[in-house]
């Protein structure tokens, strides 16, 4: 059965430092990375067991499609119906296509966008690799999130280009934010940052599985990484902000401790 248009199916890390890389990953999740060698400008598929979790590319030296070098971090994609239209339907909607149409062999077709926001997001018409392996087990994907520093602006354009469904969780002064469904069936949220700086840009944030969040963010402190919020707790687990050794943000979620309303 095909996902629902907006739903995240895919995260890839773009990094600058593919040895580092690969060795804070591994210790921290037990990944295993698999190179699908030249004809994929060696990408590799990230397995964490027998999941497949998502991808990584080397790109160092790369530069963006809007200009200066590509910076080590997570990308998010949604499965679209129809990438050409969806493509366009993002352009009129305010957003900078920064790719368009890209063939991955008989996996898929993708897009990259620049939200009227400022956050980077891809768009995934599937062929053969519909998506990773929704699991959530630790070490896996487990919840997607974009960081915005225009609330309404991003409601609007994630519900009228990928038909989000947009349910309220909370609109008061002090913290704004909407899941895509209901709280059964919800993929993703849009969260309202206002403390990000004038010079820091909106993003997408993936969140991963753990056992354990204070164990789990002690190893990301041992493995040369950074706790930068929590471990704190809340209704859907206990959760950790951090970066890895190249300064990439990620959340770590330990979802059987998570604590009542």
């Amino acid at each position: 059965m095909s996902k629902k248009v907006g739903t995240p199916v895919w995260v890839d890390y773009g990094s600058n430092n593919f040895q580092a890389c690969t060795e804070f990953y591994q210790q921290l999740f037990g990944w295993r990375f698999e190179d699908l060698g030249a004809d994929f400008n060696s990408y590799n598929l990230i397995h964490c067991g027998e999941a497949l979790v998502g991808g990584l590319m080397d790109v160092s030296g790369m530069q963006c499609p809007t200009g200066g070098p590509v910076p080590s971090e997570w990308g998010v994609f949604l499965h679209v119906d129809d990438l050409t239209a969806r493509t366009a339907k993002a352009k009129a909607a305010g957003a900078e296509v920064a790719m368009e149409n890209m063939e991955v062999g008989d996996s898929g077709t993708w897009s990259l966008v620049v939200d009227p926001t400022g956050a980077p997001i891809s768009l995934w018409q599937p062929k053969n690799l519909e998506s990773y392996d929704f699991v959530g087990s630790p070490g896996t994907p487990v919840w997607f999130e974009l960081m915005t520093k225009d609330f309404d602006a991003a409601v609007a354009f994630y519900r009228e280009v990928f038909d989000f469904d947009i349910h309220m969780m909370s609109d008061t002064d002090e913290f704004r934010y909407a899941s895509n469904g209901d709280m059964d069936s919800a993929t993703a949220g849009i969260c309202f940052a206002p403390w990000l700086g004038e010079n820091d840009n909106s993003y997408w944030r993936v969140y991963f599985g753990v056992d354990g969040a204070d164990a789990a963010a002690q190893k990301v402190a041992s493995l040369g990484g950074r706790v930068t919020d929590g471990p704190e707790d809340s209704p859907f687990g206990r959760i950790v902000t951090v970066l890895d050794r190249e300064g990439a943000t990620f959340q770590l979620c330990s979802m059987s401790e998570a604590t009542g309303e």
